[in-house]
């Protein structure tokens, strides 16, 4: 969800990160949207040398992508003006490389930690230079260190948190007609614009989506790498044969070669990064499992992670509205797999997924139980926006928006009274609030009563809702960030200062700047996690 409020945060990250001259490219390419280096650089005023180093940085780092646009009467001279355009989405994971940090050490182990901790410093790295840094971290020089490190590399492949890097410069297929015809004069966001933006299969393919897309190698190649491991490390990817004929061994001779010269190239030249769709995915799942947690109860939570656990290889996008399904027998193996599931019997996974609404479907023989977390996410969002009006306006107030949140009519402001009891004044005044600051819509309406001329209708949009409730979060990260710029600087003058040589009242003014960056780093994450749920989730 692009707001301008996540268009300033986003250059803060860039500026925060890279520096002013990376930043101001990257905004006026937020700003602007696909631009050619000709045009950036007279829009940024930059030397086209400087700039070319800029968007180098930010291609390195997953931040910009460049693209070829095609069109029927596109000329040979044209096709060679390459656009670029900013990945809004990718520079606000940069926040969130602890959150990824972690996950790959839960789900895998330090040492896979440590690798993908040099991909996301530095974006996009051959395997050679991952087992280099790694090599040159731990002072460790033989092959046995070399063979474990790429055998960590193959898990974290494996487990899809590494993928390949996406073509340098893909050509866009030109826009179908009749996607542009539908499009002609609907309201698009800050960087859509036509002809860049058409709907596909229901989803709204802006230009950065589409370069996106075509950028992305297949699903076989995204994932495949060939390494030369030794036998004394457990990789699938790497079997070695142990008895054989005369003549087999010359055929596994002559394919060992060819497999040792493409681990070579693979190791060497193709470029990875960071999977930064699997990590939102893995976010994602956590959320739906914290969420049934709280509202439902333990048992009905692990069911659901066991399930989103098992299925989650089988998700095609992020955003999937029900989980892949799943037999009964499947299910309660899933469940039983799990040191929390040991003791849960049959009766109790029924009782949980009749408490997750779970229908089953047949399938030949066999029922087959699906998850709703297009609901779940839903009920999250309603919850994270009514904690919201709680906070900042009162249990009246809360009570009003959740009837309206709930109800998709419009409601008049005497049946809002009566339904909420709240006074009917009291309730007047919280609607007008409410109103004002963008959370509810209102339309007039002419009354027959001679006492009311004019009677209101309240109603909460959501879509709308939400982009302003995710804009006022982004406003306050980036608050939050300038602040933290701030008290790192004041940090940075007392840490220069002996510890020997501070005063009683130094250290305590150090102390205080150490408690607030504690409370202003987990201010930042409770608001990345909840633009999350409605952005990425």
């Amino acid at each position: 969800m692009f707001t301008q409020h996540g268009l300033e945060y986003a250059v803060h990250i860039i500026k925060s990160h890279f520096g002013d001259l990376v930043s101001k490219a990257c905004k006026c390419l937020l700003q602007k949207g696909p631009l050619t280096l000709q045009a950036l650089a007279q829009r940024t005023q930059l030397p086209r040398d400087q700039l070319k180093k800029c968007l180098l940085v930010l291609i390195q780092h997953n931040c910009v992508q460049a693209f070829i646009p095609e069109s029927e009467e596109t000329s040979d001279l044209q096709r060679n003006f390459v656009q670029y355009i900013a990945i809004f989405d990718n520079i606000l994971h940069r926040s969130r490389f602890s959150k990824f940090l972690q996950i790959a050490a839960e789900q895998l182990d330090g040492q896979c930690e440590e690798l993908l901790k040099g991909l996301l410093q530095h974006g996009r790295l051959t395997l050679e230079s991952v087992i280099a840094r790694a090599v040159s971290q731990k002072n460790e020089g033989n092959s046995e260190s070399q063979d474990a490190h790429r055998a960590n590399f193959v898990r974290l492949i494996h487990a899809r948190f590494v993928e390949r890097c996406p073509t340098a410069q893909p050509v866009l297929q030109p826009v179908p007609e009749s996607a542009l015809n539908k499009r002609r004069g609907a309201k698009l966001s800050i960087k859509q614009d036509l002809p860049y933006a058409f709907k596909f299969a229901g989803e709204l393919l802006t230009i950065e989506k589409r370069a996106i897309l075509a950028a992305a190698p297949s699903h076989s190649e995204r994932f495949s790498v060939i390494v030369d491991i030794g036998s004394d490390i457990d990789v699938k990817s790497n079997q070695r044969c142990s008895s054989a004929t005369t003549g087999e061994k010359r055929k596994y001779e002559a394919l060992e070669m060819d497999n040792e010269t493409m681990a070579a190239i693979c190791e060497k030249e193709v470029l990875w990064r960071a999977n930064f769709e699997e990590f939102v995915r893995c976010l994602r799942h956590k959320a739906c499992v914290a969420n049934v947690r709280s509202k439902l109860d333990v048992k009905t939570g692990t069911v659901l992670e066991a399930i989103l656990e098992a299925t989650r290889s089988s998700e095609e996008k992020v955003k999937e509205e029900t989980s892949v399904p799943l037999s009964m027998d499947t299910i309660l193996q899933e469940v039983r797999g799990r040191p929390e599931g040991l003791e849960m019997t049959l009766e109790h996974v029924r009782a949980a997924l009749n408490q997750l609404g779970c229908v089953p479907s047949l399938a030949g023989t066999e029922g087959l139980y699906s998850i709703d977390l297009k609901n779940i996410i839903a009920n999250a969002q309603n919850e994270e926006v009514e904690a919201v009006v709680l906070n900042r306006y009162g249990r009246e107030a809360y009570r009003i928006f959740r009837l309206l949140a709930k109800d998709s009519r419009l409601l008049e402001t005497n049946q809002i009274s009566d339904t909420t009891l709240v006074d009917k004044k009291e309730a007047s005044e919280l609607l007008f609030r409410l109103w004002k600051d963008g959370f509810l819509d209102m339309e007039r309406m002419s009354s027959t009563l001679p006492k009311q001329a004019t009677i209101f209708l309240w109603k909460v949009k959501k879509d709308s809702l939400w982009e302003h409730v995710v804009d006022t979060m982004y406003h306050a990260a980036l608050n939050v960030s300038q602040r933290m710029d701030f008290e790192r600087e004041q940090e940075q003058e007392l840490r220069q200062i002996q510890p020997d040589l501070m005063t009683e009242a130094l250290k305590k003014r150090y102390n205080r700047l150490r408690r607030v960056m504690l409370i202003l780093e987990s201010s930042l994450l409770k608001l990345d996690d909840a633009f999350m749920l409605f952005n990425d989730f």
